[in-house]
């Protein structure tokens, strides 16, 4: 014995249809919100350490033109210190600007799983109107 299903009618089947859209489209939404977010929280580190030698360079570049000055006005012991702290400053903000350029340049800002779904979405869709 078959059991017959109750047919449905073409409103139903096309309201059913568009609801299994709208929840697609959220699931979309939600799918690429969070890989935004996975992506944002990778680089929040580097882009701060970039920051930070930044920041150093900067300070860098104060200490060498001190030293410069000190050497210049007078020959002292002074001149000298400036000028190590300045170096030692211009290599720890050249190795953390270094380092953490490579690691942002390893960011893929772009929702790649998300336009990947859609896609197959879109492809299903096709599938479904033929």
């Amino acid at each position: 014995m078959a059991t017959s299903q109750p047919q449905r009618s073409v409103p139903e089947v096309l309201q059913d249809i568009v609801s299994n859209l709208q929840e697609i489209i959220r699931s979309e939404f939600r799918l690429a919100k969070t890989e935004i977010k996975e992506e944002a929280s990778k680089a929040a580190r580097p882009a701060a350490m970039f920051g930070a030698g930044l920041l150093f360079s900067f300070y860098a570049l104060g200490f060498l033109l001190l030293a410069f000055v000190y050497g210049l006005t007078t020959v002292m012991a002074s001149w000298l210190a400036a000028l190590i702290v300045g170096a030692v400053l211009a290599i720890v903000a050249a190795g953390l600007m270094s380092s953490s350029g490579k690691k942002l340049k390893r960011v893929n800002p772009t929702p790649d799983k998300t336009i990947q779904s859609l896609e197959e979405n879109v492809q299903w869709g096709k599938n479904q109107i033929k």
